[in-house]
């Protein structure tokens, strides 16, 4: 439903992420490669990243596309940990700035890739919209990072139609699960990225396997199958 990736390494300008690779988040907004549920995702977008220690975050729920200001400002803003997003609403949910990815408790950066019905997620302190993708991340945050892969196993047995892919970064480390939907990594020379699906032809960018775990610190990239897998 929709299209994110990470990144962790050096700093580098948020553009050479999103916006100028060939097949980047701004193509992936109307023409993604590999998407499977949707054809394109034109109900709103968000770059997040770390500002030394801090979270910064610019969301729209407009098309990434059509948003000159950000194109001009993104190759201005460079980072050493980036968590972005295009989106396409599941029908019924709400579109607005809010409800794009990515979401934060004020230390991580997180984005989810797929669906699952709220009426599964419990309720959760400081949810940012009444998305699924908002509700989940919230019900994340509340239960610890830490804890991801129990939460997103928790989740999926409630739920077995779930999709629930997600990237997150704290600033030093990337956290990403793989559950009914693509991701891939790319070890570059100067840090990982981690992305619904590649932004290029590069011939370094691996498929994760589904229902895996993703740990991302220090240029290390480290699987952990999901149990119930």
């Amino acid at each position: 439903m929709c299209r994110h990736l990470a990144w962790l390494g050096e700093p580098v300008s948020v553009a050479s992420l999103v916006l100028e690779p060939s097949s980047g988040l701004l193509v992936q907004s109307y023409a993604p490669r590999r998407q499977k549920h949707g054809l394109m995702n034109a109900d709103g977008w968000g770059v997040g990243f770390f500002d030394g220690g801090v979270p910064r975050r610019w969301r729209s729920a407009a098309p990434l596309w059509g948003d000159a200001s950000f194109a001009s400002v993104a190759p201005a803003l460079s980072s050493g940990c980036v968590v972005a997003a295009v989106r396409s609403a599941t029908v019924g949910m709400p579109i607005e700035a809010s409800a794009s990815a990515p979401f934060s408790d004020g230390t991580w950066l997180l984005s989810h890739n797929g669906i699952v019905d709220r009426a599964v997620l419990p309720a959760a302190r400081h949810t940012e919209s009444t998305n699924d993708s908002a509700l989940l991340a919230a019900l994340i945050f509340d239960r610890d990072m830490e804890a991801l892969a129990d939460t997103i196993t928790g989740v999926a047995a409630d739920d077995p139609n779930a999709r629930l892919n997600i990237v997150a970064g704290n600033g030093s480390r990337l956290l990403a699960t793989t559950w009914g939907d693509t991701l891939s990594v790319l070890r570059r020379d100067d840090g990982v990225v981690l992305a619904s699906e590649p932004y290029d032809d590069d011939p370094g960018w691996q498929e994760i396997p589904d229902r895996h775990l993703v740990e991302v610190e220090n240029s290390r990239v480290h699987l952990t199958p999901l149990r119930g897998s």
